[in-house]
């Protein structure tokens, strides 16, 4: 029975693995001409990367590619290093900056950051993926209608019509029917490569078209694909010039955080589909010290791929020897038919990018968030224009901080609608109060985490209470205290001293009233035999102090 299951596990790794291979083959190309170091550098990136991050797996069934947010960025790296005017001396600092990607990758799943990406809010998620899948779009444009790119979004907008103008015939007919096939043909099966079919197909139109039938009939190829790996490109590395060495920082920091993201969130859905949970911090270390490698063989760095992972789990794929065989399939391709691949067109590469771009952007929950016209609306708007004209980490990191606020902004303004206080005649209800003390107390009930989102109405609200003798301020229902709230508290507490009104809290839990022994809440602002997790015990000692005062 052992020996039939591990038969039909590698069957269906096997099967999982050679259909991500096909889907990854076209995919890897485009990512690879997109990103500016040609078609082969994404080839080997879903090779190595692949390989490696499967062979340390945190995600069993995870596939690992060229992905277009990575891209993006990569492209931005590269470009900016100044890689087309002069390949050897921007090679260093693209090398150092992909490596630096992989190092800050395999850092952050050694101190456990995969837990906190969970704290992304969906606008920022949203935003972020809805401006990626727009740049893609953009900076196919031109290409996918036979012209040059040129250059910065605000230059392909600005020379938008330019394509339109100047037009192509080839190039229009080979994108357009790219792009059908691309959706037409999942609706006939969903289990043919659709993406192959159409690079197949376009390839083979593109044959039959003339460039002597004049300008307009004239397009692009991909070019000459070496067909083997290259060697370990570790003169960029010794000719690195480390004045630059805060840009590659930078630039590494960048992508190992937008890969974690990536990588992390394709976990998830490969979670949701198998039943299975994934060691995300251990996937982390797989994918840092895959893009480590996959920099000094020349590739581009890349993360878990959902497109992919879906299509292996759904060819039953199950261990992570799927996404070996996928790496060694692409590598049998590279090394046999690389030489023949050189004549892609552009326009069909431009057309399968424009697919994913479309793909990427979250229409749904825009749609959804966009009709809320509330604080989320703006944060996704603004997550979308910042990746676009200005930086995707900077997007993600305003975005952050502008969703961080607002949910303070609500939590807050939840806090205080549902905290109240009152006279004692509810706790009369429950414990027997006499009669000569009951009109002097007031109860005061926290409801929710005393945080400084809710510390400003707190005071406000205690401020207010006057006309007695004692306050008896409930934290049965605080969860949390921060220390905006233990400050306020101790200012609530004191001003209450200097109105002679006695003051005792009760419902502290234990690990609140540790933060008070910590900090010297307890005693130098109030007394212990003033703190109780009990009411009763604390309404006890309240009727005998008031008594007193007789």
């Amino acid at each position: 029975m052992g020996l039939k299951n591990l038969t039909s596990n590698i069957k269906g790794d096997f099967t999982g693995g050679l259909t991500a291979a096909i889907i990854a083959l076209p995919m890897g190309l485009a990512f690879g001409l997109q990103s500016g170091l040609g078609p082969e550098a994404g080839l080997y990136t879903a090779i190595i990367l692949a390989i490696t991050a499967s062979l340390i797996a945190g995600t069993k069934t995870l596939i690992s590619d060229p992905t277009g947010p990575m891209t993006i960025v990569a492209a931005t790296i590269i470009a900016d290093a100044g890689f087309s005017e002069d390949p050897t001396k921007a090679l260093p600092l693209i090398i150092m900056s992909f490596a630096l990607a992989g190092v800050f990758q395999i850092l952050f799943g050694l101190v456990k950051v995969a837990q906190y990406v969970k704290y992304i809010s969906y606008p920022v998620l949203s935003g972020f993926m809805g401006g990626i899948g727009i740049i893609i779009i953009l900076f196919q444009w031109h290409t996918f209608l036979g012209s040059e790119s040129p250059g910065n979004i605000i230059d392909i907008i600005l020379n938008f019509h330019t394509p339109i103008v100047d037009y192509h015939w080839s190039s229009i007919i080979l994108g357009f029917m790219t792009l059908v096939l691309i959706y037409f043909i999942p609706k006939i099966s969903k289990k043919l490569p659709a993406g192959l079919i159409a690079l197949v197909v376009g390839t083979l139109v593109s044959m039959s078209l003339n460039p002597e039938w004049g300008s307009h009939w004239v397009f692009s190829t991909i070019g000459d694909i070496p067909n083997k790996l290259p060697g370990i490109k570790i003169e960029g590395i010794i000719n690195f010039n480390w004045a630059d060495i805060s840009i590659a920082i930078v630039s590494g920091l960048t992508l190992a955080g937008l890969g974690t993201i990536d990588t992390l969130l394709t976990s998830v859905v490969a979670d949701n589909i198998t039943k299975t949970k994934h060691n995300g911090n251990r996937e982390l270390i797989g994918q840092g010290l895959g893009n480590l490698l996959t920099s000094l063989f020349g590739g581009i760095p890349g993360a878990g791929s959902t497109t992919g992972t879906v299509a292996n789990i759904n060819s039953n794929g199950t261990t992570n020897l799927s996404g070996i065989f996928k790496g060694i399939f692409l590598l049998i391709v590279l090394l046999g038919l690389g030489q023949y691949l050189a004549i892609v067109p552009k326009p069909v590469l431009s057309a399968l990018l424009i697919s994913v771009g479309i793909g990427i952007i979250d229409f749904k929950g825009m749609k959804r968030l966009f009709s809320l016209k509330n604080s989320d609306s703006m944060v996704l708007l603004l997550v979308i224009v910042l990746t676009v004209f200005v930086d995707l980490l900077v997007a993600v990191g305003v975005g952050m901080v502008l969703s961080s606020f607002f949910f303070m902004q609500r939590m807050g303004e939840l806090v205080d609608q549902q905290s109240k206080s009152g006279d004692i005649a509810d706790m009369e209800k429950k414990l027997k109060i006499p009669e000569s003390i009951k009109n002097r107390i007031m109860e005061y009930e926290l409801d929710g985490p005393l945080f400084y989102g809710f510390s400003d109405q707190f005071k406000e609200q205690a401020e207010a209470i006057v006309g007695k003798d004692a306050v008896i301020i409930n934290m049965s229902h605080v969860p949390y205290i921060d220390a905006s709230g233990i400050y306020v508290l101790e200012e609530v507490i004191q001003n209450f001293k200097e109105k002679k009104i006695e003051v005792i809290l009760v419902g502290v839990k234990d690990h609140i009233f540790k933060q008070f022994e910590e900090l010297k809440v307890i005693p130098n602002t109030l007394a212990e035999e003033k703190a109780y997790n009990s009411v009763r015990s604390g309404l006890k000692y309240l009727k005998f102090q008031l008594e007193e005062k007789k």
